[in-house]
């Protein structure tokens, strides 16, 4: 909760909201700096893989303080309240510069981003730099952003797929950091004060654990050269051990919230799954997209190539499904988020775990080989532009202390088969008990334990 209270302090909504964006919708060819804490069909393919060997290379480099600058140079033109500047001498700037400036916060990880010009790389990172070290962290500008985060929790409630998702997290990892929700509780919100602020960045903001990521037209040499600048000698005054990551143990349980006056029920059920660098997670990220997801605007009815979507399209199951893989360092969940009629909740759970059931028994090469080509190509529409590419290569330097180049993704995607995929689903979906959350008219759900015995073999 301290980090998104650090995050809105340093960066107010007022701000986030004149300059706001959505990280994942901004226009192609655009480019951004980020900051880190955390037939036919063989032309097609030979084609893709010229694209993907012209790709630019991603250079790395790690200051003495622990800091890693690493940058993409695509060419483009474009490159992604302090003490020295007030909060409306920040805005005139952003603004006068044509850049966007924005910050969110996950349950691992905290990010800065600045997106300008080329020619404005140096004042872009210069901005970055005063706002996460020199930020005045005033009694006022708390007091003003405490009230925007309870804004914003009202806002997150009435999202029922993140309330759902809440719970899920909250049951999985009981009394643990990944149990609780990204804005933290309403008692912390009230509470906290410019000391603890002042605390967890001393603590949290340590070289080590930051990464300063570029892509578009952006120069590495230049790019290392402003990180030594702004970064290299101020971080180093956070004294003290860098913090050791808690363990995060999942849990078998469940959570229901029964709520016969809400017209559809929420659900969504998932068995642990594992961080970003173990070696199964390629085969659950084929898995999840064999899985795939549907609602009720699809077309294709019974010739859908998913499973499951032609179980619910034809039996009318439910009003959508979505799949999902969710990795942290060390730990990660596999499930299945769905929305149902209150009638029907019993007979979708069924169907998802009989659907699993086969994942783990009987998936064909053929489905299997879909999955792969439909992975392979969702990963490479996800990097449509520079934003999207420096949020990426953020986050797996974070992760893998390295950006892993697309041919070797493609190549561990291509390792996979349908026996390696059965023994995965096997070791980590067969007999587990499962994590469970579901809000609304939920009358109908099974009994957990007849869940959890249904994550054995299914009949009928």
């Amino acid at each position: 909760m301290a980090a998104t209270v650090v995050r809105t302090v340093l960066l107010p909504v007022a701000r986030r909201r004149l300059w706001g964006f959505a990280e994942r919708h901004l226009r192609p060819g655009a480019s951004g700096l980020l900051l880190y804490f955390g037939g036919n069909r063989l032309r097609s393919t030979q084609a893709a893989a010229q694209v993907v060997l012209n790709v630019p290379e991603t250079r790395v480099t790690c200051l003495e303080n622990g800091l890693r600058v690493a940058s993409e140079d695509s060419g483009l033109s474009t490159c992604t309240g302090t003490r020295k500047r007030s909060q409306l001498d920040l805005e005139l700037e952003i603004e006068n510069m044509g850049a966007h400036l924005n910050a969110y916060t996950s349950r691992e990880q905290t990010v800065y981003y600045a997106k300008a010009f080329s020619k404005d790389l140096p004042r872009a990172v210069e901005i970055l730099a005063d706002i996460v070290q020199n930020s005045t962290l005033g009694e006022a500008e708390i007091e003003r952003e405490r009230g925007v985060i309870l804004r914003e929790m009202q806002e997150v409630e009435t999202n029922l797929q993140e309330v759902v998702f809440d719970y899920l997290h909250a049951t999985a990892y009981q009394n643990t950091a990944l149990g609780r929700t990204i804005l933290g509780p309403t008692e912390n919100i009230k509470s906290i004060n410019r000391k603890d602020l002042v605390n967890y960045i001393t603590t949290h903001y340590k070289g080590p654990r930051i990464v300063l990521a570029a892509a578009g037209g952006v120069s590495h040499d230049e790019l290392l050269e402003l990180a030594k600048f702004h970064f290299g000698d101020s971080l180093c005054a956070h004294k003290g051990e860098i913090p050791a990551l808690p363990l995060c143990p999942f849990t078998g349980s469940e959570i229901r919230v029964r709520d016969d006056k809400m017209p559809l029920a929420h659900l969504a059920i998932a068995v642990e799954a594992v961080g970003w660098v173990h070696p199964d997670t390629i085969c659950l990220m084929v898995a999840n997209t064999l899985i795939g997801n549907w609602d009720r605007s699809f077309g294709g009815g019974m010739n859908l190539s998913s499973k499951l979507a032609q179980l619910t399209c034809q039996g009318n199951l439910c009003h959508s499904f979505q799949s999902f893989n969710t990795s942290y360092t060390d730990t990660g969940l596999w499930g299945l988020y769905m929305v149902c009629e209150p009638a029907t909740v019993a007979n979708m759970i069924h169907a998802v775990q009989k659907e699993w059931m086969r994942l783990c028994t009987s998936v064909t090469d053929s489905e299997v080989a879909r999955a792969k080509n439909l992975l392979k190509t969702n990963m490479l529409l996800q990097l449509d532009g520079s934003t999207p590419i420096c949020e990426d290569i953020g986050r797996q330097m974070l992760c893998y202390n390295r950006r892993i180049p697309i041919p070797e993704l493609e190549a561990r995607i291509d390792a996979v088969n349908a026996k390696t995929l059965r023994e995965v689903c096997i070791k980590y979906i067969y007999g587990k008990s499962p994590a469970i959350a579901a809000v609304g008219p939920i009358e109908q759900l099974p009994d957990f334990n007849q869940i959890c015995s249904n994550m054995c073999w299914l009949r009928g």
